[in-house]
């Protein structure tokens, strides 16, 4: 596992939720974090309860990742501040419920563009400063979502596929060459995302805490796994698809996801 004292972690998502519990976790270790978001008001007054409780340098952007040259006006922000990025977490991400038909196609791109684009752009653009410095974490927030396909959130569980799929390979391209990959799969968790979401029949099972995810990521990254899926129930739902075949499983989380009015 690479060292995540004395690092600059940047964290996106970090004004609430799974990004929050990230940024206190690693501040309590000792890093620097560099907290991105949309929220401002939120972002400063995290920034400066971080700062004050662990004695850390906590930088806020704000920053709107669902744009399309987000990415790289963040990173170009860090390069002028003079911050390098020793662990990146894309956490940033939200979901859409409802028939694909019906569902707004600009917030669906929207979708597209922060679950997969810009992780794929922060990765890309970040990644090269820590080849060179033979040292480096990412974290890839995925979800159990990625699992199967999901009737009536189709657009949100092809994003969390693919960011499986992404950080499983740069597992292997990078595990020899100093950069450590972690695809991490939570379950329902107590968070913003069901308010954006804004149908309860999006969250499926008991939801954990961000605290327990974020711990989970951490004892992951230790035993250098590919990927984590925190939650016993959550771990079991997500192998179904090994004793269903394909039909029986759109059966069966369609009629979980199915609306309830």
């Amino acid at each position: 596992m690479k060292s995540t004292t004395n690092k600059q972690v940047l964290i996106t998502g970090a004004s609430s939720g799974i990004g929050e519990a990230f940024a206190h976790e690693f501040a309590k270790r000792g890093n620097a974090v560099i907290l991105v978001a949309r929220s401002e008001a939120k972002l400063i007054d995290l920034a400066a309860k971080l700062h004050n409780q662990y004695g850390v340098q906590a930088e806020a952007i704000v920053c709107d990742l669902s744009q399309p040259d987000a990415p790289a006006r963040l990173y170009q922000q860090c390069t002028e501040r003079g911050l390098h990025v020793d662990i990146l977490v894309n956490n940033a991400g939200f979901a859409t419920y409802g028939l694909f038909e019906q569902l707004s196609g600009a917030r669906q791109h929207e979708e597209i563009r922060l679950n997969v684009l810009a992780v794929v752009d922060l990765t890309h653009l970040f990644l090269p400063d820590m080849l060179k410095r033979k040292s480096g974490i990412v974290i890839n927030v995925a979800s159990t979502a990625a699992f199967q396909p999901l009737p009536n959130m189709a657009v949100y569980g092809a994003t969390k596929s693919f960011i499986l799929s992404f950080t499983q390979a740069l597992w292997e391209e990078n595990r020899k060459r100093g950069v450590q990959f972690l695809a991490l799969c939570p379950g329902s968790t107590e968070t913003e995302f069901f308010n954006v979401v804004g149908a309860n029949e999006a969250s499926v099972g008991k939801r954990g805490t961000p605290a327990g995810v974020v711990q989970a990521a951490f004892r992951s990254l230790q035993a250098n796994r590919v990927y984590v899926i925190p939650g016993f129930q959550n771990f079991v739902s997500s192998q179904l698809s090994r004793f269903f075949t394909r039909k029986q499983m759109l059966f069966l989380v369609g009629r979980m996801l199915r609306p309830r009015t």
